[in-house]
């Protein structure tokens, strides 16, 4: 990747050495986590990339540039960005009901009393749209929340959790014995939904979801790493993820050697990618410039542009709908658009990113965001799960922008 110096882009390189240094003072050396990348772009070039730590602790393989990550929910805004390339085509509205693709979902009702496996169920107020699962209003859950008799039943029936021979439509079939949380609409809860929008684009275009991310995102873009599985040639580049124990200790999640990515059925369009910093800036760069980079076309200008507002119900923050405790954002001055958070409000969240900043994370702790105001990307990547253990979006917002003149 070529860099050009930061003061050439308007920002202080003294200033975004002292990320790096923050990083490694306070995380890697500190023993919090294993290593990292971060790229800082601005006006179409990338002008600083830090590579601290390793890889894999138990080896002791440095991080490079090129390490390849577990990107978990940055997954996200990847497959809604596909399924909207299928909304130019015509071939959905956003208002459509989502029974119009699922069938069975056509009665789905929302919990009245009840716990798995015997729920009381009321009918929903009106039907479960795409723009529902798009925003995340769907009614839907995810297992890892633990709030719930919901998401209760979620972690009882593995619903979205890979296992042999499991697949979207398996998850599909589960979610339509199950009741949802509220009716479509009224709420804000992270979910699933993104995966149902998964198994969506398999539905309206006919093929499966690997191929049409590759056909439609990860070939016009050069995303030459970028993939639900690892091939064997690059599995030495597949980071490890860490957790911390009791004692705060980093301890092996998945060993990037023996890792699941090697061959699964199950293609979670809301986790499930892997990726790089430098395939992952294509992807922001190409949102950035309207939905085309390097003379290709991925998605139109208008559709991105329409995609990153706020599409909560009354134009309110994440913090007067959001029913979970949990997602990868504060919700305090952050709406929700069609895959991405973005924020409505800098003053109200706390962080400095400019107001209509577009941004999401993964549950390993690596985060995106893209400043339309300043022309601005920043990636970071490393592999700490859970990505509630530290503020890391804070932290950079707060350091990089200082950075800018």
């Amino acid at each position: 990747m070529e860099l050009v110096t930061p003061e050439a882009l308007g920002l202080d390189s003294g200033q975004l050495a002292r990320v790096g240094e923050h990083l490694r003072r306070n995380y890697i050396d500190a023993d919090k986590i294993p290593g990292s990348v971060t790229l800082v772009a601005r006006h179409g070039q990338a002008c600083w990339l830090d590579v601290a730590g390793q890889r894999d602790l138990e080896r002791g393989t440095a991080m490079a540039a090129d390490t390849i990550f577990r990107i978990y929910s940055m997954s996200k805004p990847v497959t809604s960005v596909a399924l909207m390339t299928l909304y130019e085509r015509g071939l959905f509205s956003l208002e459509d009901p989502v029974h119009r693709f699922i069938p069975s979902w056509r009665n789905l009702g929302v919990r009245k009393a009840g716990a798995f496996p015997l729920f009381e169920t009321v009918p929903c107020a009106r039907p479960m749209t795409i723009r529902d699962l798009l925003r995340h209003t769907s009614g839907l859950t995810y297992d890892f929340l633990r709030e719930t008799n919901i998401d209760y039943a979620y972690r009882k029936l593995q619903v979205a959790n890979p296992q042999p021979g499991y697949t979207l439509r398996h998850m599909i079939d589960q979610l339509a014995e199950l009741p949802l949380e509220f009716s479509p609409g009224e709420c804000w809860n992270y979910s699933v939904a993104t995966d149902v929008l998964g198994y969506l684009i398999e539905v309206i275009s006919g093929q499966s979801l690997p191929d049409y991310l590759r056909e439609t995102i990860f070939e016009p873009l050069g995303m030459v790493d970028t993939a639900f599985n690892i091939v064997p040639d690059k599995v030495d580049r597949l980071a490890s993820c860490y957790e911390r124990n009791a004692a705060k200790q980093l301890i092996c999640n998945d060993d990037g050697q023996s890792s699941m990515f090697r061959d699964r059925e199950f293609y979670s369009g809301g986790g499930g990618l892997l990726s790089t910093v430098g395939d992952y800036y294509r992807f922001c760069q190409m949102l950035l410039q309207g939905g085309t980079l390097d003379g290709q076309r991925v998605i139109g200008s208008r559709t991105l542009e329409y995609m990153t507002q706020n599409h909560l119900p009354g134009n309110v923050d994440l913090a007067a709908i959001a029913m979970g405790s949990f997602s990868e954002t504060d919700y305090e001055g952050v709406g929700f658009g069609l895959g991405f958070a973005n924020k409505v409000d800098p003053v109200a969240n706390g962080n400095m990113a400019s107001h209509g900043t577009f941004f999401w994370g993964g549950l390993a702790s690596t985060l995106f965001w893209v400043d339309p105001a300043e022309e601005l990307v920043v990636i970071f990547m490393t592999q700490l799960m859970p990505s509630s253990t530290f503020n890391f979006r804070g932290q950079l917002e707060s350091m990089i922008y200082a950075a800018l003149d």
